[in-house]
């Protein structure tokens, strides 16, 4: 029983280190396993290091035979040193080869694999790339060579810690170890963790200043923090190394700023905003010249950038949130926070919010807002539907906006002045729709004045009190009521009106969402889906305005998703097809009327159906059936 567990765990740790040990090697090797006691008796020379297996107070004696006996302590760390004490110059993984040699300093063999074409940015298998490696043991010629090869001078370790690797990929920590010193470098500290560190990190670490000029010239980014939130410089020893990078720093951080407001100036912030949203011009050019301010120095430092998004549900509040830390931040995970305000309608959930006092459950693990804070001080942070929040978590938000700090529960204070904060509510949503006309024509034509640059109209700026009045007479009673408190009001920078749809958006978000079930059928079924403006216009017709985009989304789901899904569960439809959805009594621009009559005098209500390519004809189509009497599942499609 002990020996065929043996041979389980034995063989189940040799797949996962065979990339580690030559198999040729292994198959040159009869082992013996009794008990636990094994036996290795080899039958040809192979070059291993003993002293590797002596050096790790590993039990080595010789038979009588002459042949070399240990005993297993454990099997796992024997076949970890086995790993290591066989030489693995048998394989024929370039990627392997390649990272060996640049550990050994061996340029002409650096040299070799890179015209065969091996990637200079491939990883190990823990972690590293081979710019770090050279980087590491300070080999200045071999960083120069992978440098000029197009090694990536930011590219961040993903190696943590040999016990963190271990426990993650279930490999013994001894091996990870072993390996970790063998093929990377023996002088860091095991224990460290290594998590993001790029080239230059480690160059400051080993304080070799010209291996670091040359990482700097290449590009690389000093501001770049570890996963322990350091940057290359914290790590300098010298002044010298510590006056070098924080030059590079202030003039990598120059070049940064011009590059950015080239590229602001080449493709503005309005017209990557309008890429994603369709419609709201007012809500986008406001949004925009707010962010414009603040980029480029014209804010006040001591107090964030405070928006309130109103309107109606499904018209693009929340979406434009997430676009702007999409663009400030690259990386929406980390720079956008939402938090649920309907989760906070009650006093003790005030402790959910910032975390709860000394002596409470929970006390350790910090607020949802303060613990993300925390994090990330400069996120676009999104309170949705913040009218539902009890008015002590108002109170809270107050501070918050006024000084741009928060205080959690353990008495930490977090300075988030940088962030920008955005509530959305739905209050006076009723009154924005039917004063929708009005406010249209008004951020219409704020649009146009802002894209020429001027507002030199006295009478478009007449036009746009018109809308002030209407904010001061029916919107703000309702926020005061709501709010309760003018202070609060008072620290909003901006309330953005988010207006229903025209017919012109109206029809471009159909078109969005039959591009979307398009790829849908091209990609899962293989299926090409085909339609003209008039199933447009169909579709459009089933806009909600308390619904907004997401009444176009159900419409298109109910009215042709729905007949797509139950032609293809009646096989009705195949792959490879080509499907066109027509409307039936669409309105047609060229008549008088809008529907067409029907014998009875009344009008018919257009209709959408789907239509079969005929195989082998061009424009020749027939009526897909899906009322078929002798179906008890036959539906219509209205």
């Amino acid at each position: 029983m002990a020996s065929s567990n043996f041979c389980r765990q034995l063989f189940r740790t040799l797949s996962v280190l065979k990339f580690r040990v030559n198999s040729k090697a292994i198959n040159n090797y009869r082992l013996y396993l009794k008990n636990s006691v094994s036996k290795l008796v080899p039958d040809k020379h192979v070059n291993y290091n003993k002293g590797w297996l002596i050096a790790a107070g590993f039990p080595i004696t010789w038979s009588r035979a002459g042949h070399m006996k240990f005993a297993f302590g454990s099997v796992l760390p024997t076949v970890s040193l086995l790993s290591i004490a066989f030489c693995d110059d048998g394989s024929n993984d370039n990627n392997q080869k390649f990272l060996l040699a640049v550990k050994q300093g061996n340029v002409r063999e650096i040299e070799r694999l890179l015209k065969t074409g091996v990637d200079v940015n491939q990883r190990h298998e823990l972690g590293w790339t081979a710019l770090h490696v050279a980087v590491i043991n300070g080999n200045l010629r071999i960083v120069k060579l992978l440098l000029k090869a197009g090694a990536d001078p930011s590219a961040r370790d993903e190696y943590t810690n040999h016990v963190t690797i271990a426990r993650e990929r279930r490999f013994n920590t001894m091996h990870v170890l072993m390996i970790r010193e063998q093929e990377f470098s023996d002088r860091l500290h095991q224990r460290a963790y290594f998590k993001d560190c790029t080239p230059l990190h480690y160059a400051v670490l080993v304080d070799d200043v010209d291996i670091v000029k040359e990482l700097l010239q290449a590009g690389a980014d000093p501001t770049l923090e570890n996963a322990n939130g350091h940057t290359p410089v914290e790590y300098a020893k010298s002044s010298l190394m510590k006056k070098a990078i924080q030059e590079a720093t202030e003039k990598f951080k120059v070049i940064q700023e011009q590059k950015a407001a080239e590229e602001r100036r080449q493709f503005p912030l309005e017209q990557r905003l309008k890429e994603h949203i369709i419609g709201q011009d007012g809500a986008i050019n406001t949004v925009a010249a707010a962010i414009r301010r603040k980029e480029n120095g014209w804010y006040d430092e001591d107090h964030p950038l405070v928006f309130l998004f109103m309107g109606s549900s499904g018209i693009g509040k929340t979406e434009l949130a997430k676009q702007c830390a999409r663009y400030l931040h690259k990386d929406v995970k980390k720079g956008f926070i939402r938090i649920d305000m309907s989760e906070y309608q009650e006093k003790h959930e005030v402790a959910k919010f910032i975390g709860s006092p000394p002596g409470y459950v929970g006390h350790e693990e910090g607020g949802q807002l303060t613990k993300r804070l925390t994090e990330s001080p400069t996120a676009v942070v999104l309170f949705d539907e913040v009218d539902k929040a009890h008015p002590d978590i108002l109170t809270i938000m107050l501070q918050l906006f006024d000084e741009g700090r928060l205080t959690d529960g353990k008495g930490k204070t977090i300075d988030c002045k940088d962030a920008i904060f955005i509530m959305t509510s739905n209050l006076a949503s009723e009154e924005i729709a039917n004063h929708a006309l009005h406010l249209r024509q008004e951020a219409s034509e704020l649009s146009k004045h802002k894209h020429v640059g001027k507002l030199e109209d006295l009478e478009a700026t007449e036009r746009i009190t018109i809308s002030r009045r209407f904010k001061d007479i029916v919107v703000r009673p309702i926020l005061k009521r709501a709010f309760r408190r003018d202070e609060f009001l008072g620290r909003i920078n901006e309330v953005v009106y988010f207006l229903p749809f025209s017919r012109s958006e109206l029809s471009k978000l159909v078109t969005k969402e039959l591009e979307f079930w398009s790829e849908q059928a091209k990609t899962k079924h293989n299926i090409k889906l085909i339609w003209d403006h008039s199933v447009v216009d169909v579709l459009a017709e089933g806009y909600d305005v308390h619904y907004g985009a997401r009444s176009i989304k159900y419409e298109v789901e109910r009215r042709v998703v729905s007949q797509l899904a139950m032609a293809h569960e009646r096989q009705l439809i195949n792959k490879g097809c080509v499907i066109n959805i027509s409307a039936v009594n669409a309105p047609d621009m060229t008549k008088s009327g809008s529907t067409v009559p029907s014998s009875d005098g009344s009008k018919e209500v257009a209709t959408i159906k789907l239509q079969l390519l005929k195989q082998g004809r061009k424009n020749e189509y027939v009526d897909i059936n899906l009322q078929d009497s002798s179906n008890p599942f036959t539906t219509e499609y209205k």
